[in-house]
C-alpha cells in the first residue's frame, strides 16, 4: 500500500469534508516543492472533478500518467474526467488499460460495460438510422456489455455501481426478471437508492388489484424517504387525484338515490309514486346519502396515512382539476339534496335538478381520466 505524504493526507481530509478549494491550495503548494508526487496529482484531479472542471482534471491525470503510465488511480482519474467531459464513446481504451493494470477491480469493468453499452447503442442508431430500439435489438447489441457487467458483479458483489449498470442493461433489453433481482440487490446494498426505490414503488403501485388508496400510500411511504423527489411527488399527486375522482362517483350514487325513490322516469311497469312523498321517506333518502359519504369517503379518509391526508389538502390548493372535481361533487350533492328535501308535487323540478347534477360530471368524467394516469 502506498504511503501518502502528510500534506496529501491533510488534503484528503479536506476533500472528505468537500472543502475542495482549500485542498487544491494545499496540494498546489505541496507539488511546487515535490512535483513528482503522483498521488497529489490524482487528488488534485478529483478536486477538479468534484468542482465540475473535467478539463483541469484531465490535465492532472496527464501529469500523473507522465510519472507512471500504468498507475491505476491516474488511469481511473483520466477515465472519469473523459466521461464527465462527454467522452463516453472514447473512454474504452483507457478503461481496458485500467483493467489490465488491476484485473481484480470491479469498478473499471462496470464502467467499461457502461461505455461499451452506450457505444453499441450509438453504433446501431448510426447504422440503421432508427431512433428507438426494440427489446430484441437492445438485447442483441448489449451482449458484450452484459457479459462485462456480470463479470464486474462477480468481482464486486457489493459494488453498487456494477449493479446499477447491470440493471440498466437488463432493463433496456426487457429482461424484467433479472432487472427485478438487481433492484433487490441494489436496495440491499443501499436501501435509499433513489432510482431503485422509485422503480419498486411504481411496480407495486401499478400491480393488478392495487387501488388508488393503496397506490397513494405506497408513494407517500416512498416520498417520506425521498422528500426531494419530484417524480415521487408527481406520482403521489396522480394517485391522490384518483382518490378525489372517486368522490364524483359517490355524488352520482347520492344523486341516483332520491331519483330512484321518486321514480323520475316512470313506466307502465313502474309507475311514479304519489307526490309529494312522505317526509319520513324523504329523510330516509338523506340518511342513505349520509351513509354513502360516511363509509365511502370520510371513513376512508380518516384511515389514510398522515402523508396522504396532507397531500389531499395540498393538491386541492395546488391543482385546478382537483378543485373542479370537488366542485362537481358538491354540485351533484346539492342537486341530490334539493331532489330529496322539498315536497315536490310533480316530477318536472326533480328531473331538471337530476340532469343539472348529472351533466357536468358526465361531460368531464372521461375527459380528465388521463390526468389520473
Amino acid at each position: 500500500m502506498t504511503t501518502l505524504h502528510p500534506t496529501v493526507e491533510q488534503a484528503q481530509a479536506l476533500i472528505d469534508f468537500e472543502r475542495y478549494e482549500q485542498a487544491l491550495e494545499l496540494l498546489g503548494r505541496h507539488l511546487a516543492e515535490d512535483p513528482g508526487d503522483i498521488r497529489a496529482w490524482v487528488k488534485i484531479g478529483y478536486c477538479h472533478l468534484n468542482t465540475k472542471a473535467p478539463r483541469q482534471a484531465s490535465e492532472a491525470a496527464d501529469e500523473a500518467l507522465k510519472l507512471d503510465p500504468e498507475d491505476y488511480g491516474a488511469l481511473m482519474l483520466r477515465a472519469r474526467a473523459m466521461v464527465d467531459d462527454g467522452g463516453w464513446l472514447n473512454v474504452e481504451p483507457v478503461l481496458r488499460q485500467a483493467i489490465r493494470v488491476a484485473p481484480e477491480e470491479s469498478y473499471p469493468r462496470a464502467m467499461l460495460a457502461d461505455a461499451v453499452w452506450r457505444a453499441a447503442i450509438v453504433k446501431h442508431a448510426r447504422t440503421t438510422g432508427a431512433g428507438a430500439m426494440s427489446h430484441a435489438d437492445m438485447d442483441r447489441v448489449s451482449g458484450e456489455a452484459a457479459d462485462l457487467a456480470m463479470e464486474a458483479l462477480r468481482l464486486g458483489p457489493e459494488d453498487l455501481y456494477a449493479h446499477v449498470v447491470a440493471h440498466r442493461i437488463a432493463s433496456a433489453a426487457g429482461n424484467r426478471t433479472v432487472s427485478d433481482q438487481l433492484d433487490e440487490a441494489i436496495l440491499r446494498i443501499d436501501p435509499n437508492h433513489d432510482e431503485a426505490v422509485a422503480r419498486q414503488t411504481k411496480k407495486a403501485a401499478e400491480a393488478p388489484g392495487v387501488n388508488a388508496v393503496q397506490a397513494a400510500e405506497l408513494y407517500a411511504g416512498a416520498l417520506a424517504g425521498q422528500p426531494d423527489s419530484s417524480w415521487m411527488q408527481q406520482q403521489l399527486d396522480r394517485a391522490t387525484y384518483r382518490l378525489l375522482r372517486g368522490t364524483r362517483w359517490l355524488a352520482l350514487l347520492c344523486l341516483v338515490t332520491p331519483a330512484a325513490m321518486i321514480n323520475l322516469f316512470p313506466s307502465d311497469d313502474h309507475p311514479a309514486p304519489a307526490l309529494p312523498l312522505p317526509i319520513g321517506q324523504r329523510l330516509w333518502s338523506m340518511v342513505i346519502m349520509a351513509a354513502i359519504w360516511g363509509f365511502g369517503a370520510w371513513r376512508r379518509y380518516r384511515k389514510l396515512r398522515a402523508g396522504v391526508q396532507l397531500n389531499v389538502r395540498s393538491l386541492i390548493r395546488r391543482g385546478r382539476w382537483a378543485r373542479v372535481v370537488l366542485a362537481q361533487s358538491g354540485w351533484a350533492m346539492l342537486c341530490a339534496l334539493l331532489i330529496a328535501g322539498p315536497a315536490w308535487a310533480d316530477l318536472a323540478g326533480p328531473r331538471l335538478l337530476f340532469w343539472a347534477g348529472l351533466v357536468p360530471i358526465a361531460a368531464t368524467i372521461w375527459f380528465d381520466k388521463n390526468k389520473a394516469r
